[in-house]
Protein backbone atom coordinates (compact mmCIF):
# COMPACT_ATOMS: atom_id res chain seq x y z
CA UNK A 1 0.00 0.00 0.00
CA UNK A 2 1.22 3.64 -0.66
CA UNK A 3 1.39 6.43 1.18
CA UNK A 4 -1.35 9.06 0.46
CA UNK A 5 -0.51 12.63 0.40
CA UNK A 6 -3.42 15.16 0.93
CA UNK A 7 -5.11 16.34 -2.40
CA UNK A 8 -4.94 20.22 -1.81
CA UNK A 9 -1.07 20.13 -2.86
CA UNK A 10 -0.88 22.93 -5.27
CA UNK A 11 0.51 22.00 -8.79
CA UNK A 12 1.64 23.44 -11.99
CA UNK A 13 0.49 22.17 -15.79
CA UNK A 14 4.17 20.64 -16.00
CA UNK A 15 3.65 18.04 -12.91
CA UNK A 16 0.14 17.01 -15.15
CA UNK A 17 2.57 16.36 -18.19
CA UNK A 18 4.71 14.84 -16.61
CA UNK A 19 1.85 12.37 -14.71
CA UNK A 20 1.31 11.49 -18.19
CA UNK A 21 4.15 10.93 -19.97
CA UNK A 22 5.34 7.88 -20.92
CA UNK A 23 8.45 8.21 -23.41
CA UNK A 24 11.57 7.17 -22.90
CA UNK A 25 13.77 10.89 -22.53
CA UNK A 26 11.76 13.54 -21.07
CA UNK A 27 12.98 17.04 -21.95
CA UNK A 28 11.82 19.96 -19.20
CA UNK A 29 12.83 22.86 -21.19
CA UNK A 30 12.19 26.36 -19.37
CA UNK A 31 12.67 29.74 -18.16
CA UNK A 32 13.10 31.16 -14.82
CA UNK A 33 11.29 30.15 -12.31
CA UNK A 34 8.71 28.00 -14.83
CA UNK A 35 8.36 25.55 -11.84
CA UNK A 36 10.33 22.68 -14.00
CA UNK A 37 12.40 21.42 -11.07
CA UNK A 38 9.85 22.02 -8.26
CA UNK A 39 7.52 19.82 -10.05
CA UNK A 40 10.38 17.29 -11.37
CA UNK A 41 10.86 16.97 -7.28
CA UNK A 42 6.41 16.52 -7.29
CA UNK A 43 6.46 14.13 -9.64
CA UNK A 44 9.21 12.08 -7.67
CA UNK A 45 7.77 12.15 -4.63
CA UNK A 46 4.00 11.70 -5.59
CA UNK A 47 4.29 9.15 -8.63
CA UNK A 48 7.23 7.31 -7.69
CA UNK A 49 8.28 7.13 -4.18
CA UNK A 50 5.19 7.00 -2.24
CA UNK A 51 4.52 3.90 -4.57
CA UNK A 52 5.29 0.64 -3.65
CA UNK A 53 6.94 0.09 -6.81
CA UNK A 54 10.21 -0.95 -5.52
CA UNK A 55 12.03 1.18 -8.33
CA UNK A 56 15.93 2.55 -8.18
CA UNK A 57 16.16 5.88 -8.87
CA UNK A 58 19.44 8.54 -9.46
CA UNK A 59 19.07 11.96 -9.10
CA UNK A 60 22.02 13.76 -10.37
CA UNK A 61 23.66 17.70 -10.84
CA UNK A 62 27.33 17.86 -13.17
CA UNK A 63 28.63 18.35 -9.26
CA UNK A 64 27.79 17.49 -5.72
CA UNK A 65 27.62 21.11 -4.38
CA UNK A 66 25.14 22.34 -6.63
CA UNK A 67 22.72 19.14 -6.26
CA UNK A 68 23.01 19.50 -2.59
CA UNK A 69 21.60 23.11 -3.16
CA UNK A 70 19.18 22.60 -5.88
CA UNK A 71 17.59 18.72 -6.37
CA UNK A 72 18.54 17.08 -3.10
CA UNK A 73 17.49 20.00 -0.94
CA UNK A 74 14.19 20.69 -2.67
CA UNK A 75 13.17 16.64 -2.74
CA UNK A 76 14.31 16.55 1.24
CA UNK A 77 12.11 19.82 2.01
CA UNK A 78 9.04 18.64 0.00
CA UNK A 79 9.10 14.97 1.81
CA UNK A 80 9.20 16.92 5.30
CA UNK A 81 6.02 19.38 4.33
CA UNK A 82 4.39 15.93 2.55
CA UNK A 83 5.00 14.31 5.92
CA UNK A 84 6.36 11.59 4.28
CA UNK A 85 7.67 8.92 6.03
CA UNK A 86 11.49 8.59 4.48
CA UNK A 87 15.26 7.60 5.65
CA UNK A 88 18.39 9.78 4.23
CA UNK A 89 21.51 8.23 4.94
CA UNK A 90 23.88 11.48 4.03
CA UNK A 91 27.52 10.05 3.59
CA UNK A 92 26.05 7.93 1.06
CA UNK A 93 23.11 10.10 -0.27
CA UNK A 94 21.06 7.42 -0.20
CA UNK A 95 16.99 7.99 0.07
CA UNK A 96 14.50 5.28 1.06
CA UNK A 97 11.01 5.53 0.97
CA UNK A 98 8.92 2.50 1.17
CA UNK A 99 11.03 -0.90 -0.99
CA UNK A 100 12.09 2.28 -3.27
CA UNK A 101 15.80 3.54 -3.49
CA UNK A 102 16.66 7.00 -4.77
CA UNK A 103 19.97 7.87 -5.07
CA UNK A 104 21.71 11.34 -5.11
CA UNK A 105 24.77 12.09 -7.06
CA UNK A 106 27.34 14.43 -8.59
CA UNK A 107 28.73 13.67 -11.86
CA UNK A 108 32.31 14.75 -12.19
CA UNK A 109 33.57 12.40 -14.64
CA UNK A 110 31.33 10.31 -17.06
CA UNK A 111 33.18 6.48 -15.72
CA UNK A 112 31.16 7.22 -12.41
CA UNK A 113 27.71 5.94 -14.30
CA UNK A 114 29.58 2.90 -15.99
CA UNK A 115 28.71 0.05 -13.30
CA UNK A 116 25.24 2.01 -12.12
CA UNK A 117 21.84 0.25 -13.33
CA UNK A 118 18.71 2.12 -12.08
CA UNK A 119 14.92 2.45 -13.08
CA UNK A 120 14.64 6.14 -14.07
CA UNK A 121 17.59 9.16 -14.09
CA UNK A 122 16.78 12.35 -13.46
CA UNK A 123 19.60 14.70 -14.62
CA UNK A 124 19.14 18.36 -13.09
CA UNK A 125 20.43 21.47 -14.90
CA UNK A 126 20.75 19.01 -17.60
CA UNK A 127 23.09 21.56 -19.97
CA UNK A 128 26.14 21.21 -17.16
CA UNK A 129 26.48 17.58 -18.46
CA UNK A 130 27.97 16.56 -21.69
CA UNK A 131 26.32 14.16 -24.29
CA UNK A 132 28.78 11.34 -23.05
CA UNK A 133 27.68 11.72 -19.55
CA UNK A 134 23.93 11.77 -20.47
CA UNK A 135 24.68 8.63 -23.01
CA UNK A 136 26.17 6.46 -19.86
CA UNK A 137 22.66 7.01 -18.14
CA UNK A 138 20.48 6.60 -21.02
CA UNK A 139 22.36 3.38 -21.70
CA UNK A 140 21.88 2.01 -17.70
CA UNK A 141 18.18 3.43 -17.02
CA UNK A 142 15.37 0.89 -17.54
CA UNK A 143 13.12 3.12 -18.36
CA UNK A 144 13.17 6.81 -18.47
CA UNK A 145 15.88 9.68 -18.41
CA UNK A 146 14.25 13.26 -17.82
CA UNK A 147 16.41 16.49 -18.38
CA UNK A 148 15.56 20.12 -16.86
CA UNK A 149 17.41 22.81 -17.82
CA UNK A 150 17.35 26.68 -19.35
CA UNK A 151 18.10 26.52 -22.90
CA UNK A 152 21.29 28.89 -22.91
CA UNK A 153 22.54 28.02 -26.25
CA UNK A 154 21.03 26.42 -29.39
CA UNK A 155 24.26 24.47 -30.25
CA UNK A 156 24.08 22.73 -26.87
CA UNK A 157 23.79 18.82 -27.49
CA UNK A 158 20.05 18.32 -25.68
CA UNK A 159 19.29 20.16 -28.77
CA UNK A 160 21.05 19.31 -31.65
CA UNK A 161 21.80 15.88 -30.67
CA UNK A 162 17.94 15.03 -28.31
CA UNK A 163 15.73 16.99 -30.06
CA UNK A 164 16.67 17.84 -33.77
CA UNK A 165 18.43 14.15 -34.01
CA UNK A 166 15.10 12.16 -33.81
CA UNK A 167 16.94 9.23 -33.03
CA UNK A 168 15.33 8.95 -29.35
CA UNK A 169 11.57 8.17 -27.96
CA UNK A 170 11.62 11.77 -26.71
CA UNK A 171 8.59 14.26 -25.21
CA UNK A 172 9.62 17.96 -24.69
CA UNK A 173 7.41 20.40 -22.18
CA UNK A 174 8.54 23.54 -22.27
CA UNK A 175 7.39 25.92 -19.68
CA UNK A 176 7.82 29.39 -18.79
CA UNK A 177 6.78 31.91 -15.47
CA UNK A 178 3.20 32.37 -16.71
CA UNK A 179 3.02 28.55 -15.73
CA UNK A 180 4.12 29.39 -12.48
CA UNK A 181 2.52 32.58 -11.22
CA UNK A 182 0.47 31.77 -8.49
CA UNK A 183 3.92 31.38 -6.67
CA UNK A 184 5.72 34.17 -7.80
CA UNK A 185 5.84 37.73 -6.31
CA UNK A 186 4.95 41.00 -8.10
CA UNK A 187 8.77 41.91 -8.29
CA UNK A 188 10.03 38.44 -9.95
CA UNK A 189 7.46 38.78 -12.18
CA UNK A 190 8.16 42.42 -13.32
CA UNK A 191 12.02 41.11 -13.63
CA UNK A 192 10.88 38.94 -15.88
CA UNK A 193 8.97 40.42 -18.07
CA UNK A 194 11.59 43.62 -17.97
CA UNK A 195 13.81 41.42 -19.68
CA UNK A 196 12.37 42.41 -22.60
CA UNK A 197 13.90 46.13 -22.68
CA UNK A 198 17.78 45.43 -21.55
CA UNK A 199 18.43 41.61 -24.01
CA UNK A 200 16.43 39.98 -26.39
CA UNK A 201 18.71 36.65 -26.11
CA UNK A 202 18.18 36.98 -22.29
CA UNK A 203 14.53 37.69 -23.00
CA UNK A 204 14.26 34.40 -25.56
CA UNK A 205 15.86 31.95 -22.55
CA UNK A 206 14.46 33.37 -19.90
CA UNK A 207 11.11 34.21 -20.16
CA UNK A 208 9.70 32.60 -22.74
CA UNK A 209 12.16 29.64 -22.34
CA UNK A 210 13.03 29.45 -26.19
CA UNK A 211 17.27 28.54 -27.06
CA UNK A 212 19.04 31.43 -27.26
CA UNK A 213 23.37 32.20 -28.18
CA UNK A 214 24.54 33.83 -25.06
CA UNK A 215 27.07 36.38 -26.54
CA UNK A 216 29.12 38.81 -25.11
CA UNK A 217 29.95 37.15 -22.15
CA UNK A 218 32.05 39.66 -19.63
CA UNK A 219 33.59 37.00 -17.83
CA UNK A 220 35.56 35.13 -19.80
CA UNK A 221 38.47 33.79 -18.03
CA UNK A 222 38.51 32.58 -14.93
CA UNK A 223 38.76 28.96 -13.01
CA UNK A 224 36.92 26.64 -10.73
CA UNK A 225 39.10 25.88 -7.71
CA UNK A 226 38.49 22.65 -5.21
CA UNK A 227 40.79 22.18 -2.14
CA UNK A 228 40.79 24.66 0.40
CA UNK A 229 43.31 23.54 3.14
CA UNK A 230 45.01 25.25 6.07
CA UNK A 231 48.86 25.14 7.39
CA UNK A 232 49.64 26.11 10.36
CA UNK A 233 47.14 28.79 10.99
CA UNK A 234 47.68 29.55 7.01
CA UNK A 235 44.93 29.62 4.28
CA UNK A 236 45.61 28.18 0.92
CA UNK A 237 43.03 27.04 -2.28
CA UNK A 238 44.28 24.89 -4.51
CA UNK A 239 47.89 24.96 -3.40
CA UNK A 240 47.86 29.17 -3.23
CA UNK A 241 48.43 31.32 -0.34
CA UNK A 242 45.33 33.68 0.78
CA UNK A 243 46.84 36.66 2.52
CA UNK A 244 43.44 38.23 2.91
CA UNK A 245 39.95 38.18 3.18
CA UNK A 246 37.24 40.47 2.60
CA UNK A 247 33.47 40.60 1.91
CA UNK A 248 31.17 41.41 -0.77
CA UNK A 249 26.89 41.86 0.33
CA UNK A 250 23.95 42.21 -2.60
CA UNK A 251 20.94 42.76 -0.59
CA UNK A 252 17.91 41.05 -1.79
CA UNK A 253 14.14 40.13 -0.91
CA UNK A 254 12.37 39.03 -3.92
CA UNK A 255 15.81 38.59 -5.37
CA UNK A 256 18.32 36.54 -3.46
CA UNK A 257 20.86 38.17 -0.95
CA UNK A 258 24.42 37.04 -1.58
CA UNK A 259 27.40 37.04 0.48
CA UNK A 260 30.64 36.32 -0.85
CA UNK A 261 34.49 36.06 0.27
CA UNK A 262 37.07 37.30 -1.30
CA UNK A 263 40.16 35.55 -1.12
CA UNK A 264 43.41 37.12 -1.89
CA UNK A 265 46.32 35.87 -3.48
CA UNK A 266 49.02 38.44 -3.39
CA UNK A 267 47.15 41.45 -5.84
CA UNK A 268 44.57 38.52 -7.20
CA UNK A 269 41.53 36.90 -5.39
CA UNK A 270 39.18 34.17 -5.54
CA UNK A 271 35.80 34.07 -4.72
CA UNK A 272 33.55 32.14 -2.42
CA UNK A 273 29.91 32.01 -2.48
CA UNK A 274 28.72 32.19 1.43
CA UNK A 275 25.04 32.56 1.18
CA UNK A 276 22.57 33.11 -2.10
CA UNK A 277 19.19 33.35 -0.44
CA UNK A 278 15.93 35.29 -1.12
CA UNK A 279 13.13 35.75 0.45
CA UNK A 280 15.55 37.12 4.28
CA UNK A 281 14.76 40.04 5.84
CA UNK A 282 17.46 41.93 7.11
CA UNK A 283 16.60 40.80 10.62
CA UNK A 284 17.24 36.90 9.28
CA UNK A 285 20.09 38.12 6.55
CA UNK A 286 21.84 39.60 9.85
CA UNK A 287 21.62 36.15 12.17
CA UNK A 288 22.99 34.02 9.03
CA UNK A 289 25.72 35.84 8.04
CA UNK A 290 26.68 35.69 11.91
CA UNK A 291 26.33 31.96 11.24
CA UNK A 292 28.74 32.27 8.55
CA UNK A 293 31.68 34.89 10.46
CA UNK A 294 32.50 34.22 13.45
CA UNK A 295 32.83 37.18 16.06
CA UNK A 296 36.52 36.77 15.63
CA UNK A 297 36.60 37.54 11.85
CA UNK A 298 33.92 40.34 12.11
CA UNK A 299 36.91 42.81 11.64
CA UNK A 300 36.97 41.63 8.51
CA UNK A 301 35.82 44.31 5.45
CA UNK A 302 32.41 44.22 4.50
CA UNK A 303 31.42 46.09 1.67
CA UNK A 304 27.66 46.34 0.57
CA UNK A 305 25.30 47.54 -1.77
CA UNK A 306 25.24 51.51 -1.09
CA UNK A 307 21.78 51.92 -1.99
CA UNK A 308 20.52 49.55 0.71
CA UNK A 309 21.69 52.72 3.68
CA UNK A 310 19.14 51.44 6.67
CA UNK A 311 20.31 47.63 6.19
CA UNK A 312 24.03 48.86 6.35
CA UNK A 313 23.44 50.47 9.49
CA UNK A 314 21.38 47.60 10.91
CA UNK A 315 24.61 45.54 10.03
CA UNK A 316 26.45 48.03 11.52
CA UNK A 317 24.72 48.04 14.78
CA UNK A 318 24.98 44.33 14.67
CA UNK A 319 28.70 44.19 15.17
CA UNK A 320 30.61 43.93 11.33
CA UNK A 321 32.96 46.25 9.79
CA UNK A 322 30.60 47.09 7.42
CA UNK A 323 30.74 50.24 4.71
CA UNK A 324 29.25 51.29 1.51
CA UNK A 325 30.53 49.81 -1.64
CA UNK A 326 32.02 51.61 -4.68
CA UNK A 327 29.62 50.87 -7.54
CA UNK A 328 31.60 52.11 -10.64
CA UNK A 329 29.85 49.14 -12.72
CA UNK A 330 32.36 49.70 -15.92
CA UNK A 331 35.65 50.13 -13.88
CA UNK A 332 34.46 47.49 -11.45
CA UNK A 333 33.57 45.17 -13.65
CA UNK A 334 37.29 45.95 -15.56
CA UNK A 335 39.52 45.34 -12.46
CA UNK A 336 37.70 42.21 -11.25
CA UNK A 337 38.18 40.93 -15.40
CA UNK A 338 41.83 41.58 -14.44
CA UNK A 339 42.33 39.97 -10.90
CA UNK A 340 39.35 37.48 -10.66
CA UNK A 341 41.59 34.06 -10.66
CA UNK A 342 38.03 31.80 -10.51
CA UNK A 343 35.99 30.53 -7.85
CA UNK A 344 35.64 27.96 -5.59
CA UNK A 345 33.86 24.95 -6.87
CA UNK A 346 31.12 25.20 -4.30
CA UNK A 347 30.19 28.09 -5.66
CA UNK A 348 27.06 26.96 -7.29
CA UNK A 349 24.79 30.16 -8.28
CA UNK A 350 28.26 31.84 -8.99
CA UNK A 351 29.29 29.41 -11.39
CA UNK A 352 26.14 29.96 -12.82
CA UNK A 353 25.85 33.10 -12.80
CA UNK A 354 29.65 33.99 -14.32
CA UNK A 355 28.80 31.59 -17.10
CA UNK A 356 25.70 33.93 -18.56
CA UNK A 357 26.87 37.29 -17.10
CA UNK A 358 27.23 39.42 -20.67
CA UNK A 359 26.81 43.02 -21.77
CA UNK A 360 23.63 44.61 -23.26
CA UNK A 361 22.70 44.85 -26.74
CA UNK A 362 20.68 47.51 -27.89
CA UNK A 363 18.03 47.25 -30.17
CA UNK A 364 20.26 46.96 -33.12
CA UNK A 365 22.25 44.81 -31.83
CA UNK A 366 25.31 47.03 -30.31
CA UNK A 367 27.04 46.18 -27.41
CA UNK A 368 26.99 48.15 -24.60
CA UNK A 369 29.22 48.82 -21.93
CA UNK A 370 26.48 47.95 -19.09
CA UNK A 371 25.54 44.38 -17.82
CA UNK A 372 22.09 42.61 -18.47
CA UNK A 373 20.64 43.61 -14.59
CA UNK A 374 19.41 39.77 -14.25
CA UNK A 375 20.96 36.98 -12.22
CA UNK A 376 24.01 39.15 -11.41
CA UNK A 377 23.33 38.95 -7.20
CA UNK A 378 27.41 37.08 -6.97
CA UNK A 379 28.82 39.11 -9.60
CA UNK A 380 27.86 42.81 -8.06
CA UNK A 381 28.19 41.11 -4.69
CA UNK A 382 31.62 40.09 -6.08
CA UNK A 383 32.49 43.69 -7.19
CA UNK A 384 31.24 45.23 -4.09
CA UNK A 385 34.03 43.09 -2.01
CA UNK A 386 36.85 43.38 -4.56
CA UNK A 387 36.74 46.76 -6.10
CA UNK A 388 35.77 48.55 -3.18
CA UNK A 389 38.72 47.13 -1.11
CA UNK A 390 41.14 48.60 -4.00
CA UNK A 391 39.91 52.05 -3.81
CA UNK A 392 39.27 52.41 -0.31
CA UNK A 393 43.17 51.17 0.72
CA UNK A 394 45.27 52.13 -2.82
CA UNK A 395 46.32 48.50 -2.53
CA UNK A 396 44.28 44.54 -2.65
CA UNK A 397 45.69 43.31 0.01
CA UNK A 398 47.19 44.84 3.62
CA UNK A 399 49.16 41.71 5.57
CA UNK A 400 49.23 38.12 6.21
CA UNK A 401 47.58 37.20 9.62
CA UNK A 402 45.80 34.08 11.04
CA UNK A 403 42.85 32.80 9.91
CA UNK A 404 42.04 30.72 12.98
Amino acid sequence: MGIKINNDIEVTRVFDFLSSVKNNVVVLRGGTRSSKSYSMSQHMIINKFCKPLNKTYIIACKTLPLLKKTALKETIDLLEKYKVPHKLNRSDLELRVLNNRCYFMGLDKPSKAASITTDEVWLEEACDFTYDDFRQFWLRAKYRVYLSFNPISALHWIKTKLIDGSSYDLAEDVSIYKDNLKNLLPNQIANIENLIKQDQNFHKVYALGQWGVLENIIYDNWNIFKKVEFKEDVKFIDGKKVDDITYGLDFGYSNPSCLTEINWVENDFIVSELLYQDKLTNTELIERVKKIIPEDKRYREIYADSSEPDRINEFYHAGFNIHKARKDVTTGIDFCKTHMLGVTTDSTNGIKELQSYKRKEDKDGNVMEEPVKFNDHFCDSTRYGAYSKLITTGDSHIADFSFR
